[in-house]
């Protein structure tokens, strides 16, 4: 595997898709690839193409793969980096996301980390929050071979309406982490002149979205705790 982060997203961007399987995974076509650059070197990752997207009554047709790298856009430009490194990318079926595969425990799942890395899993929550996820499942909570939890499938974010479902129903009624809170307070500043990450972030969305992830994140820093507002996911 490649070493750094640079050597692994320009593995991700520009090798070569030298094989391609069908996985069970969600509904939507997803496909765990095998990617080669001209020096030899490998990485399995997930490939999710747009047009293997299933119609979605309340998403756009043919977003999700964006919403997958959106997903982690945010992740970095929060500092918390629990998303694995995603690219969007042509494949062998066309335009779609591409995300670093995370060698895994392949039994771990939310119910089994959530003990263990509760200080993980409170960024996964407030996270899920800002983002909108409306499918964080226990499965998509996975314990990588670093002892890291690692927060996979976010193609269901950032809808304009408030509708988070979740699995993570553990913290409400807690305080969000004052660091979280921080974060959160930078990123309402920065999305006023929004650059760089941020900025490419929010060309993935709706204008309606972008106004809607604003107003999510006034609403966490003025609340302060978790909601229990959730619904819970399976």
């Amino acid at each position: 595997m490649v070493g750094t982060r640079q050597d692994q997203l320009k593995l991700l961007e520009e090798g070569e898709i030298i094989s391609s399987n069908l996985t069970l995974w969600g509904s939507n076509y997803t496909f765990l690839v095998k990617v080669r650059d001209e020096a030899g070197r490998e990485c399995h990752a997930v490939y999710k193409p747009r047009d293997g997207e299933a119609p979605l009554w309340d998403f756009p047709t043919g977003t999700l793969y964006k919403r997958e790298y959106a997903a982690y856009l945010l992740s970095q430009v929060l500092g918390w980096p629990f998303i694995p490194l995603t690219v969007i990318r042509e494949g062998p079926y066309g335009i779609g996301s591409l995300q670093l595969f995370v060698e895994h425990d392949p039994r771990s799942n939310y119910f089994t980390v959530r003990e263990t890395h509760e200080d993980q899993l409170k960024a996964f929550a407030c996270f899920d929050l800002v983002a909108n996820n409306t499918d964080r499942k226990a499965s998509h909570c996975i314990l990588g071979e670093d002892d890291k939890v690692w927060g996979i499938d976010h193609g269901l974010t950032f809808h304009e309406d408030l509708k988070v479902r979740t699995v993570i129903w553990d913290f409400s009624g807690q305080a969000i982490p004052p660091g979280f809170l921080a974060d959160l307070a930078a990123l309402g500043k920065e999305l006023v002149s929004p650059e760089d990450t941020l900025k490419e972030l929010l060309n993935l969305l709706e204008p309606e979205e972008v106004i809607a992830l604003a107003q999510r994140v006034s609403w966490i820093l003025a609340e302060g705790i978790y909601p229990g507002v959730y619904r819970r996911g399976g």
